[in-house]
């Protein structure tokens, strides 16, 4: 972070103090040749009255001249159209003497040339004299001007010191700033570490309050409902494991106990023992669906690779499920009622599948009123399948109908255990449901009865 708040003020400042330098460079050569330009007019408009060029003695022009290359701090050389040095002023030339270049014979094209020598630090300005008739304008000599650029050098020195200056400045201020900002940031991501930390060890009652940037805060709040989630586990976790253990445990104490009074008598009925051996073979069966249950549901927990998918007709396999829990019904003289909207044809798990639906009805008909009724009913859409089974019994009560998927919640433990329920079904159904990337929803009033609506998206989503 401290490399990139360098990075980024410290580059553009570079950059900006480099394009600023070089444009003043350019407008200050410009703005020089512009005025040697307008002295070398000056000076052509002075010699063509006088006859200068024709190597005429004009005291007045040559000190002219003189002056103005001592201003420049530079050398100005006129020629005539004859390439005759008319005057030289470094005295290096005289008037026998020509001065031929490609500069020189350019300016009798009409054209003046500009060179801004760096290395040496002077400009060269080769200006066409020109002289107006009537009728054209013709050029009758030309004017060579050397202009030194020193300074214009001292002043951009000058510039590079404090531009380097105010950048070092400025680089300090940043680093500085970065420091505190980065602490200032990096502090409340320190807390949120060290509550982490805390939470691997074991600690889970400490909350994270940190208070400053919207985001930091909105971190710390997502930190607390982890928290508060894994609490939650911990608490389900710890309530399972001991649900399990009791579940588990009382079919046993059963037999226990059944077996204890068939020795501690002696000898007892044949009649009595059978019903002894009857209770015995019932807490087996108890405790044997308990144990199937609760395999079923590890064995759900686990990844949807598990997930044998094909395409199954879903009317012939609720077909099958209700022909095999009718026997079941009519004991109970429980009308079953299947109410089929169109053919439909899906991507499930057989097995699966089958097992949650069979424990929606099944439950349908063990809590159920005598004389009562079951209605299961299949449609679907171009995307999902929908299966309501509803039935005409207990209900539930409505501060409970959060928790019955929840693992061995029941609502009425008493009815559950004469009807041999192990409040694992639901909690099957739901996650064969979720590992169809479907949904479930209850709907129900105390007395009037339950209906559950499922929905299973008709092609597989892995």
């Amino acid at each position: 972070m401290l490399f990139a708040f360098i990075v980024i003020g410290v580059i553009p400042l570079y950059l900006f103090t480099h394009i600023l330098l070089n444009s003043y460079m350019d407008k200050a050569v410009g703005n020089k040749f512009t005025q040697m330009q307008n002295q070398i007019i000056m000076l052509s408009n002075q010699m063509l009255p006088t006859g200068y060029l024709t190597l005429a003695d004009v005291p007045e022009i040559g000190a002219e001249v003189n002056r103005i290359a001592d201003v420049y701090q530079g050398r100005i050389v006129i020629v005539n159209n004859n390439l005759n040095i008319v005057e030289d002023t470094y005295g290096l030339y005289d008037a026998n003497k020509y001065l031929v270049s490609k500069e020189v014979i350019q300016c009798f094209s009409g054209n003046s040339s500009r060179v801004h020598d760096k290395e040496n630090n002077y400009l060269i300005l080769t200006q066409p004299i020109t002289h107006t008739t009537e009728d054209q304008k013709v050029i009758v000599g030309a004017i060579v001007m050397n202009a030194s650029t020193k300074d214009i050098q001292t002043i951009l020195s000058t510039m590079e010191q404090r531009a380097i200056i105010f950048s070092l400045a400025l680089a300090m201020f940043i680093v500085i700033f970065a420091l505190y900002f980065s602490g200032k940031l990096t502090n409340p991501l320190t807390k949120v570490v060290s509550s982490i930390d805390h939470l691997t060890e074991g600690y889970m009652d400490e909350e994270v309050s940190i208070k400053g940037y919207y985001e930091i805060e909105k971190i710390s709040d997502s930190f607390n409902k982890m928290i508060n989630r894994m609490k939650k586990i911990e608490d389900t976790r710890q309530e399972f494991v001991s649900n399990v253990s009791h579940e588990l445990k009382t079919p046993i104490t059963s037999i226990k106990v059944l077996a204890d009074s068939l020795l501690m008598q002696e000898d007892i009925p044949v009649e009595l023992y059978r019903e002894f051996l009857v209770d015995i073979t019932e807490e087996i069966e108890r405790e044997n669906k308990i144990i199937n249950d609760l395999l079923s549901l590890v064995k759900l927990n686990k990844t949807a690779g598990d997930m044998n998918i094909s395409s199954i007709n879903i009317n012939e396999l609720l077909e099958q499920i209700l022909k095999r829990l009718r026997p079941i019904a009519k004991k109970q003289n429980i009308e079953v009622i299947y109410e089929s909207f169109r053919p439909v044809i899906a991507e499930v798990d057989e097995v699966k599948i089958s097992l949650a639906i069979s424990n929606l009805i099944e439950n349908a008909i063990k809590y159920n009123t005598p004389d009562g009724w079951v209605r299961v009913s299949l449609n679907a859409d171009h995307k999902y399948l929908f299966i309501k089974v509803s039935d005409s019994g207990i209900g539930i009560p409505e501060e409970v109908q959060d928790l019955i998927f929840e693992r061995f919640y029941r609502v009425d433990k008493a009815r559950s255990r004469e009807t041999g329920g192990t409040g694992l079904g639901l909690a099957i159904t739901r996650n064969v449901i979720q590992m169809h990337r479907g949904a479930i929803r209850v709907y129900s009033k105390e007395g009037e009865g339950t209906t559950f609506n499922v929905r299973i998206p008709l092609n597989y989503i892995a």
